[in-house]
């Protein structure tokens, strides 16, 4: 490697981390920043303006990019990416509410990057880093989420259903961000800022458009000067850290942020309460630091013959 290829590395992996400290901080939200939280618009609605609002930037940063329009399979592979990445994953998890709490949402999310490393070479980039020492990183990984986090086994037909529907939005966010690295590893220079928008106006459209079908659309979205600085600062940075890192990073490393993130929530709980962390929990955080380390640090590998192939623009 270059000296250029190894300092665009060591950033993509600092973008990563800054990206998991934010989800980390969206997550921890209603502890936090109780101030930001109150919004009387339903959960798929508010859920919708952080897209919007990525879109309307995105938007103008390509305009004054001149940023050429477009074809027509670009739009076409841009919206499937915020349908996929997005829009199902949040219905199927909004579906799940009530029968799945939320520990177990999480310690389920950690299969991402597990089905990250069986997707990728198929409907990915074609890239390295696939082996089975990753499969055996992202299992070590899930293991130690499971030990964090207690995982509440379904006890009933709408449980297990539900139970179910979390594992598939995990897939599905797997399958996307695969897809998401290849769309935008294959990109011309400038390419970016439209795929950002396209994918975050679908989004927010698709949203929008189960919101008025399962809650009612309201149109009573609370914009107060606590929840504008946490979009401007929080939830729409994610967003397009998130976009950045797609033409850079193997979409299995850019998924141990469903790992990584949940890791530094419990640090940052634990700095702040001093809580009594028992031995399972410690063992725990180190088996999934060590294979979230295992994926983001290990060296490349040549992708298969089989496999397509797109060249990464780290520019």
């Amino acid at each position: 490697m270059t000296a250029k290829v190894l300092a665009q590395a060591k950033t993509a992996r600092a973008a990563l981390l800054l990206l998991c400290f934010l989800l980390a901080l969206s997550a921890m939200r209603s502890d936090l920043f109780p101030v930001s939280v109150a919004n009387p618009a339903p959960q798929l609605e508010r859920e919708a303006v952080p897209f919007a609002l990525m879109a309307l930037m995105a938007t103008l940063l390509a305009v004054a990019s001149k940023a050429r329009r477009p074809p027509r399979s670009q739009v076409q592979s841009s919206i499937l990416i915020g349908m996929g990445l997005f829009v199902a994953p949040a219905l199927l998890l909004f579906a799940s509410h009530g029968f799945v709490s939320a520990f177990t949402r999480v310690a389920l999310f950690s299969l991402v990057p597990v089905f990250a490393v069986a997707f990728e070479p198929h409907i990915g980039a074609g890239l390295a880093s696939q082996s089975r020492g990753s499969l055996l990183a992202a299992l070590l990984a899930m293991a130690g989420t499971l030990f964090v986090f207690s995982l509440t086994l379904p006890s009933s037909i709408e449980s297990g259903a539900a139970f179910a529907a979390v594992i598939v939005a995990a897939a599905c966010v797997a399958a996307s961000n695969c897809y998401a690295v290849r769309v935008a590893s294959a990109l011309p220079r400038g390419g970016l800022a439209p795929l950002a928008a396209i994918a975050g106006a679908a989004a927010a459209l698709g949203l929008l458009v189960a919101s008025a079908t399962t809650e009612r659309l309201t149109w009573r979205l609370s914009l107060t000067g606590s929840n504008f600085a946490w979009l401007a600062l929080v939830s729409v940075p994610s967003l397009f850290l998130l976009f950045w890192l797609m033409p850079r990073m193997t979409a299995t490393r850019m998924t141990t942020r469903f790992v990584i993130a949940p890791l530094i929530a419990i640090l940052i709980a634990m700095a702040l309460d001093r809580p009594s962390v028992g031995l399972r929990t410690w063992a725990g955080l180190l088996l999934a630091a060590a294979g979230a380390a295992w994926i983001l640090f290990a060296p490349d590998e040549p992708p298969a013959p089989s496999s397509p192939t797109f060249n990464l623009n780290l520019e």
